[in-house]
């Protein structure tokens, strides 16, 4: 996408009185959107967000930044000012990879242009965010405003297990980094504001597969052989059934099949069966207890039918756990930009986010940004073709940013 540089007395509105600066001016919000629906309209699959890569980093190039794409291939990392090599940076990180459905809407003129692509999960909004806010803190810092350098994530793969900040973080995007925060789509919260909750915010989730083999046989007569078409079904309702009780219900451990696929014919007891799912997890002492717990129900409830287990256990993420400072820090930059009433508590989902791997290293936060138009009755969910946002967030998403970063650098 072209776009020209702008003055940084263009980008930013400096307020009167004693408040923070950094709120964004009319033309850079107006660019951020026309920014946004390109990245729609050219969503990109993990570890293939080439042409994203290459619009981000063209913009930071032409704010005068000198971003670096991983080592991966795709994605970016990027200092706004000049890190002193001491001073802990904060990291604002955002996820640019898009789904593998198609796009439904029908009535927007930026609607995915690529069969069967769609950003449905609102990465297009974050990458957006985090990409205003290095402009607004680039603009600061040529002003002699920025009182700390901050680092800005561009992280590809979030959607590919066990998530492509495995890949950021073995390139380095930590190193100096004391603190990191992000931002996820809500369509449950209104635009123009944010949720927060103080410690786990997602759930764990890791992929579950397994085949089942039998010698096969007729269906007169299944006393003669494994029954596998019983067996799988058996798998399938008493696996997740066996699970409840062998764990604490506190944890929210949770097998959910997505796939189950066995037999060609109606009078052949097939030889093999296929299921898959995800394990989700709530707790993260129970989810490191998950695979040995999945492993011995499997093979119990398949023993019992004569059938031999393969399993493949694929890890995926751990929650993401918000550290209480890092929420702090968020909710004094949304009260600082919109007011107190801006900010409402949120529950922890079991929706898995790979931003928990950072929060493995680092202390962080993840908020709520909220994406639903107020009053909109649609009832519109991530992961869903049809899934959009009001675009008063991406104003909401880089004031919160760059109010955080603002804020981190003075304490």
């Amino acid at each position: 996408m072209k776009s020209r540089a702008s003055r940084p007395e263009d980008l930013v509105d400096q307020p009167g009185g004693g408040g923070l600066p950094g709120r964004l001016g009319d033309e850079l919000r107006a660019e951020l959107i026309a920014f946004r629906r390109d990245l729609h309209m050219h969503p990109e699959l993990g570890n293939q967000e080439f042409r994203t890569t290459a619009a981000i980093k063209d913009r930071l190039e032409k704010a005068g930044l000198k971003p670096r794409v991983l080592d991966v291939g795709t994605g970016l990392v990027c200092d706004v000012g000049e890190w002193d090599g001491v001073t802990p940076m904060l990291a604002l990180r955002a996820d640019i990879d898009a789904l593998p459905i198609p796009d439904t809407k029908a009535d927007v003129p930026y609607r995915s242009t690529v069969p069967d692509r769609a950003h449905a999960c609102g990465h297009d909004v974050h990458t957006t965010t985090v990409l205003g806010a290095g402009l607004v803190l680039a603009a600061l810092d040529r002003q002699g405003l920025l009182p700390n350098a901050v680092r800005l994530v561009f992280q590809p793969a979030e959607e590919v297990l066990p998530g492509g900040a495995v890949d950021a973080i073995e390139s380095g995007v930590l190193e100096g980094v004391g603190r990191i925060i992000a931002v996820h789509c809500d369509p449950k919260v209104d635009a123009g504001k944010i949720g927060l909750r103080i410690g786990p915010i997602t759930s764990a989730c890791d992929r579950l597969e397994i085949s089942l083999d039998g010698p096969g046989g007729h269906t007169a007569r299944p006393h003669l052989t494994t029954d596998l078409v019983t067996a799988a079904a058996r798998v399938a309702v008493d696996v997740p059934a066996l699970l409840s009780r062998r764990v604490d219900a506190r944890s929210g451990l949770v097998l959910t099949w997505g796939r189950l696929h066995t037999g060609h014919a109606p009078n052949v007891v097939p030889q093999h069966a296929e299921l898959s799912g995800t394990v989700r997890c709530l707790d993260l002492d129970a989810w490191r207890d998950a695979p040995d717990l999945v492993h011995a129900a499997v093979d119990e409830v398949a023993g019992m039918h004569r059938a031999k287990s393969v399993i493949n256990y694929v890890r995926g993420v751990p929650p993401v756990v918000n550290d209480a400072e890092s929420i702090g820090l968020l909710d004094a930059a949304m009260t600082e930009r919109r007011g107190s009433y801006a900010i409402e508590d949120t529950e922890q989902s079991l929706g898995g986010e790979d931003f928990s791997w950072y929060l493995e290293r680092v202390p962080g936060a993840m908020a709520r940004l909220g994406v639903r138009p107020p009053g909109d009755t649609r009832g519109l969910d991530l992961h869903r073709g049809n899934f959009d946002v009001d675009e008063e967030a991406i104003t909401v998403g880089v004031e919160l940013f760059t109010a955080a970063a603002l804020l981190a650098g003075r304490s």
